[in-house]
């Protein structure tokens, strides 16, 4: 009798590892192939970068409480974001729908006028796709391609020692407003006369219903003359992130707790929520900011940002991924956030 193996046993990338062993990559046009946030062709004067990503319902999403133009949007803005995390630009889009028969063709066309307004506005064709029968709930499919300058790609590997831990905008907010749609949806379910508690939380709502890819800051990056030597999306979590550009560049790191950026209102609820900020904003998932590593000679380059945080350096092979607290202890990073299995 053969082995049995649980795909839990060894998680998402321990499975993405064992289906990476088993791709060989046979044509010379393929530069970069599993394990990065797209996979890079060469396409002659530049890099074609694609990725693709699924949503499925009741596990990705929960349409209590998520809008179906919303779900649309933040379906093409996490795909966005990886083309961003290449330090490129998405170019075109395709999408796949498994639909159950609840869905009413009036409610399709608000999932895709939810696409159609993120395509619009970071300037994506949506190109094709394909619709077929879901008997489990609604799932999304998208695959998105783009482009980027060969000399200006970035992949995860990259980074060298003593160079600049840089994330722009803020973390954990995306974490906390699920929180609060969670606990507000139980409220309704055990009281449907109740109204949803939401004031003064729109931030935190809005950064998880519909996120926007940092495709802004890779443009400022390429105006400040800033090419990032590694790069990574902010999608499981900021200490998950971490641990993979230190793997793929073979570096440790060592950040500061004082300098993580955190929004107020996601401080605040945090702490409403009987939670550590802290523990929120390196595991909290799914705030679709940009991590990465520059040369500390581009640090005048962008020390005044508004947008943009140093937070560390990477540190020596062999050297673990370290966080310095506000009391000056030193803590490993551990991956605790987001798990698929």
């Amino acid at each position: 009798m053969s082995e049995r193996t649980e795909i839990g046993e060894i998680g998402e990338f321990g499975l993405i590892g064992r289906i990476s062993e088993m791709a060989h990559l046979a044509n010379k046009t393929t530069i970069k192939g599993i394990g990065d946030d797209a996979a890079v062709i060469d396409n002659g004067d530049d890099y074609l970068i694609f990725s693709t990503d699924a949503l499925v319902e009741n596990v990705h999403f929960d349409l209590g409480y998520v809008p179906l133009r919303h779900l649309g949007y933040k379906a093409m803005a996490v795909n966005f974001s990886d083309m961003a995390a290449m330090n490129g630009q998405p170019k075109q889009v395709v999408v796949a729908l498994g639909l159950s028969n609840r869905f009413s063709v009036e409610a399709v066309e608000e999932l895709y006028e939810g696409m159609r307004l993120a395509c619009e506005k970071y300037g994506v064709d949506l190109v094709g796709g394909d619709t077929t029968t879901s008997r489990s709930g609604l799932f999304i499919s998208v695959t998105v391609l783009g482009k980027v300058a060969k000399d200006k790609v970035a992949f995860r590997k990259g980074a060298a020692e003593k160079e600049l831990l840089c994330v722009t905008g803020d973390l954990g907010a995306a974490f906390m407003g699920l929180q609060v749609l969670e606990r507000e949806k139980q409220v309704f379910q055990a009281n449907p006369e109740m109204q949803p508690d939401l004031e003064g939380k729109d931030y935190i709502i809005q950064r998880q219903l519909k996120p926007e890819p940092r495709l802004d800051v890779i443009q400022e990056l390429a105006r400040l003359g800033v090419t990032p030597t590694s790069m990574i999306d902010i999608s499981d979590g900021l200490a998950s992130e971490i641990l993979h550009l230190c793997k793929a560049s073979g570096l440790g790191a060592r950040i500061y707790e004082e300098k993580l950026p955190i929004d107020r209102t996601t401080y605040e609820v945090a702490r409403e929520f009987n939670l550590d900020p802290i523990t929120i904003q390196l595991n909290g998932g799914e705030d679709y900011e940009l991590l990465f590593t520059m040369p500390q000679s581009d640090y005048d380059k962008l020390r005044n940002h508004p947008d943009i945080s140093v937070i560390g350096y990477m540190e020596a092979p062999g050297t673990q991924a370290m966080m310095v607290t506000k009391q000056g202890n030193e803590v490993p990073l551990q991956a605790q956030g987001w798990k698929h299995f």
